[in-house]
């Protein structure tokens, strides 16, 4: 059983930047590929980057490429998701999740386990 716990969510303006966290509890993080998602009001639940156990694969949804970066700490515990040059449309609430694998890709139903979710409104 994993328990994850996001934070690092508020509000910003547009070109800001955030950095999310994501603490794992358990001793095995480091076998878990580790993903982002995010859902904006009104909206499925969609794709944004994901990691493999060891942080050398990385994956990014188009719509985050070259300004959001995925990263992970294993002697912490931790997956982070640096967002830089913050849009207005990147509002949503942003869930990390944990897959039982080495790697895992873009769906959902990949990951086995998931964090509560923690908001990122950007303005205009």
């Amino acid at each position: 059983q994993v328990q994850l716990v996001e934070s690092g969510g508020g509000l910003v303006q547009a070109g800001g930047s955030l950095r999310l966290s994501c603490a794992a509890s358990g001793r095995t993080f480091s076998s878990y590929a580790m993903g982002w998602f995010r859902q904006a009001p009104g909206k499925e639940r969609e794709f944004v980057a994901a990691i493999s156990w060891s942080g050398g694969s990385t994956y990014y949804a188009d719509a985050v490429k070259g300004r959001f970066t995925i990263s992970r700490r294993n002697a912490k515990n931790t997956v982070y998701l640096q967002m830089n040059s913050l849009k207005p449309e990147d509002t949503a609430v942003y869930y990390c999740a944990a897959a039982r694998t080495v790697v895992a890709g873009t769906g959902g139903e990949e990951y086995d386990y998931w964090g509560q979710g923690t908001q990122v409104t950007v303005s205009s």
